[in-house]
């Protein structure tokens, strides 16, 4: 139900700023247009002046309630007097409670007790009784809108911390995958290695015994048609899982490549941007892998380590002879507790001793951290 109204009110931001001017607006003309003193028509446009402001409270609520508390000011400075109007201030109060930083609130707090005693000035009525009825407004509207802050910012903390999980969960999932696949793949070696040493053995005595002993080798003839057999079909259930990236379909799309990095960085996880420069225009498929897989583990790296908030930029170029990648981020670097020698670094260390490059993943001195590679590649054409 919440929920419903919450995107509702996303998907309409107007209507609703409206909405919450609305009953103001309303109160303030019926009561100016029911009176019968002169100037009815000055005091619509002073209230249309301190309640058009209302409509940009949620974006902009510290400029909101100066706008409004200085026309308050100019109107008690005129000794014009108080009109429903003015509770725009408490209504632009709340929303700089809400959204804003405790200094914020404080001053605008301040500010509105300072308006209950000019009020009290102008209405020549000043006592402590007084003054203490009209602060119980401001302090309750105040302490409403601190209530609703830390509420919020709890919820969003909550909504952080669950999206961070349901990622780290993903990410473990995968990795556990991964982890099963070499396995699966070692496996593989075994089975397969031990079939054809068999098959090997079992030939040489078929070429030994084929002249001598021509039963016998048909007999290992048979052996190794068998011992093929066996190991083929071993082969294709352990590739068939090895290809299978989940439970219901076998996946034999190409490995991805620079092509694939734009899609790798919108669905990150993280706010990322994507710069690339002059890249050679036929780069191999095992390059174009290798980079793929370095921005793949540096994005991973700033979704689990980089903290809330944390942006980053991936960067692909030439220099001379050399194609180098660079994922930098804004996270929080050297205070993350990270291992600059941990599984991801040594797999990109593998991929990238592979074509005789270097790649390095330190923390930045301004903040943040950086996972920079360079890949020796010859440089053909170039396309940017």
């Amino acid at each position: 139900m919440f929920g419903r109204v919450r995107a509702w009110s996303t998907r309409h931001v107007r209507l609703m700023d409206a909405l919450r001017v609305a009953p103001l607006a309303v109160l303030t003309v019926l009561t100016i247009w029911s009176s019968t003193s002169p100037g009815r028509v000055g005091y619509l446009l002073l209230s249309a002046a301190l309640l058009a402001p209302l409509f940009w409270q949620r974006r902009h609520p510290p400029a909101v309630f100066a706008a409004v508390s200085l026309v308050s000011f100019g109107q008690w400075l005129a000794g014009v007097d108080p009109l429903p109007a003015n509770l725009a201030v408490l209504v632009a109060l709340w929303s700089v409670t809400y959204s804003c930083s405790f200094p914020w609130t404080l001053a605008a707090a301040l500010v509105s007790e300072l308006g209950v005693f000019l009020v009290l000035v102008h209405w020549d009525t000043i006592s402590f009784s007084m003054f203490f009825s009209g602060s119980i407004f401001v302090v309750t509207v105040w302490l409403t809108g601190l209530y609703a802050s830390t509420r919020r910012r709890y919820l969003e903390g909550l909504e952080e911390r669950a999206e961070r999980a349901e990622h780290e969960r993903d990410q473990q999932a995968r990795m556990a995958a991964a982890a099963e696949r070499t396995r699966i793949a070692r496996e593989l070696h075994d089975v397969v290695a031990h079939n054809v040493s068999v098959m090997v053995v079992q030939a040489d005595g078929a070429g030994y015994a084929i002249d001598g002993d021509p039963e016998e080798a048909r007999l290992a003839v048979r052996n190794i048609s068998k011992t093929g057999r066996e190991a083929l079909a071993e082969m294709r259930r352990l590739v068939g899982v090895l290809r299978q990236d989940d439970a219901d379909a076998t996946d034999y799309t190409p490995q991805p490549g620079l092509a694939q990095l734009e899609e790798l960085v919108s669905g990150a996880g993280v706010p990322a941007r994507l710069r690339i420069g002059a890249v050679p225009g036929e780069l191999p498929e095992g390059p174009q892998l290798t980079v793929y897989r370095i921005v793949q583990e540096a994005l991973t790296n700033t979704l689990k380590h980089g903290g809330p908030g944390a942006r980053a930029v991936v960067e692909l170029g030439c220099a001379g002879a050399e194609l180098v990648v660079r994922v930098t981020d804004d996270g929080r670097g050297a205070a993350a507790p990270r291992s600059p020698d941990g599984h991801g670094l040594v797999g990109m260390r593998e991929r990238v001793g592979m074509y005789g490059g270097t790649v390095s993943a330190e923390p930045r001195p301004g903040g943040g951290f950086e996972v920079l590679a360079r890949l020796p590649v010859p440089m053909t054409r170039a396309a940017s």
